[in-house]
């Protein structure tokens, strides 16, 4: 239970400090959005609905650009989005490599090192 909670703790920490690059990241995907809804001439629901799921690249595709301008920008969200969803599992793994190194046995790695090799 102590590894979850430290889990959490960092986690969460983690987050705090890596947020204003999240912030800027979901600013731009909004801000690029909403410029191709009004490329598109789509209602401003739609194109932040449309922003973020090409951001997350499920891309359902029941919403879609057709012009040449919007298509390009439509890459720089997904690439945003790519950034954003990266630097979450970014730091979940250092977070989760921190707890298992502050809670695990030291001799039970070096077991564990010489099964590996």
């Amino acid at each position: 239970m102590d590894l979850t909670i430290t889990f959490i703790k960092l986690f969460a920490w983690s987050l705090y400090l890596v947020g204003p690059i999240l912030l800027l990241l979901a600013l731009l995907i909004i801000i690029l959005g909403q410029i191709v809804t009004k490329i598109e001439k789509w209602e401003a629901f739609n194109g932040l609905y449309w922003s973020f799921i090409t951001a997350t690249t499920v891309g359902y595709g029941d919403i879609r650009p057709l012009k040449k301008i919007s298509k390009i920008l439509a890459i720089f969200i997904a690439f945003l989005g790519i950034l954003f969803t990266g630097t979450i599992l970014a730091v979940a793994l250092k977070t989760v490599s921190i707890s298992l190194e502050k809670h695990i046995d030291p001799v039970v790695i070096e077991r564990i090192n010489a099964d590996l090799e």
